[in-house]
Order: structure tokens, then sequence, then C-alpha cells
């Protein structure tokens, strides 16, 4: 029987979309851990490489339990086709690059994860890709830098680490009108707290390490997009570079979609609170939460977002050395550059996620030497407001 799963909620679609089910009628998803397929005939063997068979070649170009995963987030997303990847990094080198050549141009927003930024200033020009980065913010930058070569706009809302927000609808609609793509990174948001394809953006990509897998345990990554363009622009850039998932890490971040929206729930719930509580303490110079009546585009927060993220991002006053105190007196919350755990996770960007830019740039996003990215887990939210205190007040003395 097959099932219209684009009627079912969320949470519904979590647990059952995609399920491909062997001839034992396994209850959980099968984890098929095998790299070839074996066929009949060599007839068909040959149908099946013409594309006249359906069915599986090779685990580098799709495996049964791989498909499950892309399968189900693409019900949750109300994305055509995806692809998933062996990391959130080649899920977005995949999705910037597979469809420019030599000669194109890129305008990103300047407020993106290192890595990310990487590949836009760094790796594309050295194929010829000319790349310009702005201030997100406001959509006038995005119309002042577009050229006649211009191809994709690519943006992170909210930012890391800075939770910027930027109007994707509004970014939708130029590339619209100059016939180009736009890339939304999600992973602050996820697919239950903003939609990018609803709202105008063509292609979506996640770090499935972060929420999707929520329990520190595996790497993946996800493109999602119309299956036309997926067809026509990832699929042979996947298929002969090879960033493919594997059947294990595939299962595993199953079996995470599951608890999504119960994990994403309460740390929201927490963020919320341990935000306030920070806003309203004389050690933190400064609270961003999408969540918060005081965030600087909290009228776009409410167009495009049903919730406001697990993430905040705050400055200690002290700067680095207050920061850094700050955080080894932390029991309950660790020092990780991960985020979207269920343990609570906190970061100093300036020396690790975003160490490589320069001070000048890093002044630019609001990075500070005092700022911090808390990620929210599964505890307590009074155990951590009770530990984020007492770190406070050990910081102090």
């Amino acid at each position: 029987m097959t099932h219209d799963t684009r009627r079912w909620k969320p949470a519904t679609q979590l647990v059952h979309a995609g399920t491909l089910r062997s001839g034992f009628g396994e209850m959980s998803e099968a984890m098929f851990l095998t790299q070839g397929y074996i066929y009949d005939t060599a007839e068909r063997a040959e149908a099946r490489f013409k594309g006249e068979e359906p069915g599986f070649i090779y685990s580098r170009y799709a495996n049964p339990t791989v498909d499950m995963f892309e399968k189900r987030m693409c019900a949750l997303e109300g994305a055509e086709d995806a692809r998933a990847t062996a990391s959130g990094m080649a899920a977005v080198a995949a999705a910037v690059l597979c469809g420019l050549k030599a000669g194109d141009h890129i305008v990103a927003a300047r407020a993106l994860f290192g890595s990310c930024r990487w590949i836009v200033e760094t790796l594309a020009p050295r194929y010829g890709i000319e790349a310009t980065l702005v201030d997100g913010r406001d959509i006038a930058n995005w119309e002042a830098a577009v050229r006649p070569n211009t191809k994709l706009f690519f943006l992170e809302s909210p930012t890391n680490p800075t939770l910027e927000v930027v109007d994707i609808g509004a970014v939708a609609s130029l590339a619209n009108a100059i016939g180009a793509r736009l890339v939304v990174d999600n992973v602050f948001a996820t697919p239950l707290q903003q939609k990018p394809l609803q709202l105008g953006a063509h292609v979506v990509v996640y770090s499935a390490t972060k929420h999707i897998d929520g329990q520190g345990r595996c790497l993946g990554g996800i493109v999602l997009s119309d299956k036309e363009w997926i067809d026509e622009n990832l699929h042979d850039y996947f298929r002969h570079t090879g960033p493919s998932m594997s059947p294990f890490n595939a299962w595993v971040l199953l079996k995470g979609l599951e608890t999504l929206p119960l994990r994403v729930a309460q740390q929201t719930a927490s963020a919320v609170r341990v935000a306030d509580f920070f806003a309203a303490h004389p050690r933190i110079g400064r609270v961003i939460y999408p969540g918060r009546a005081d965030h600087p585009q909290a009228d776009i927060v409410r167009k495009q977002m049903s919730g406001g993220s697990t993430l905040i991002c705050l400055d200690v006053k002290g700067g680095k050395q207050a920061a850094f105190a700050f955080q080894n007196a932390l029991d309950i919350v660790k020092i990780s550059n991960n985020l979207g755990d269920a343990k609570s996770l906190i970061t100093h960007p300036a020396t690790t996620t975003h160490k490589n830019l320069s001070d000048e740039a890093r002044a630019e996003l609001g990075i500070g030497p005092g700022t911090l990215r808390l990620s929210l887990g599964l505890e307590d939210a009074d155990d951590l407001l009770a530990d984020i205190e007492q770190a406070l007040a050990k910081a102090q003395g």
C-alpha cells in the first residue's frame, strides 16, 4: 500500500515516510550494508544501467537505506527529490558547485559558517567562479551585487553564529527575476521551524550531523530540491564525485528523525528561558535569539519562522578572558564546536568555527572576543539555568 505522506503532520512523516520493507516485514528500517547489487541476467543489468528498469546499481549512486532517509526528508521538507551526502559540508559543496562553471558568479551572505565561506571565497574562484559577499540583511545589497553572470545566491538563516535572519522570500524573488538559483542552509532553523522551499528558495541543504542525528553519533548531509534541477545538475556531480552517505549513517539518521519534533520542541523551550535569563544578567552585554522581540530582524522572524531555534548567541562582558572563564566553569554544558545535540554545547567562535577569518571580517559579522554560541540540549532547563548562573558567578570572581 502506498500513502500520500504529504497529508501527514511532520511527526507522523518522521516516523513512517519513505519506509521500504523487505519480504521479512521488519519493523525497523533495514540496514543494507552492500556496495553492489546482483542482476538476474546480463540483459537486466544493461536495462538497469540504461535507466529502462528501476533498481539500484551501486551504493555510491543510491542505496535502499539511504533512499529511505532521502524520501523521509523529502516528505518533511516538501521537496521532490534529494541526495544524501557524507557530511553537511559535502552537501553545501555539491549544492553550490554542481550547477556552476567558470565565468559564473555567486552572491552570498557574508554571515556564513567558516567552511561555507571558504567554499565561496576561496574554492570557487580557483575554478574561475566569481564570488561576492554581501550583508544579507538588506535586500538592496543583494540587488547591488547582481551581475549579468550571476547564477547562484547562497545564504544561511539564521546565521552561524550570530543568528542574523535573512528575508528568504525577498532573495528568492530577486533570484527568480534574474534567472538564478537560491540555495539556503537551513541547519539552525531545522525543517520543523522554517521551510525555505515554501518561502521560494530553490535548493535547501542540511548538515544532518546536527539536529537530525541530534545525539552526537555520526556525520551526514542532504541536498533537497525539485527533481528537474537534481536530474540536470546534481545527479552527475554526485554520481561521479562520490560524496555519498554510508548506509549505516543513513540508518542512524532515520532513527534520529523519529524523535526530531520532541527534541527540537524541548530544546527550543529551554532556549527561550535561557535567552531571557541572559538578557537580564549584568555580566552579559548582548543576547541574540530569534524568539525574542528585541531580535534585530524580529519582523522577518515572525514572517518566516515558526520557532525561535535551539541556539543562542551572547557576548560576555570582559572579552575572551571572561568568555573562557565562563565556559571553563560550566559543569553540565560542554565545550564543543558541534550543535543540535541532546547535550547542551557551547563554543567560542572566534577561536574555533570562525578562527580563520581576519579580525576585521569577524568584527564585520559581530563576532567579538566575548562572543559565545550556545546550543541547548535535552537537560532539564532548571538545571541548565543553575549551571549557567554558577558559572557566571565563578567567572566574575
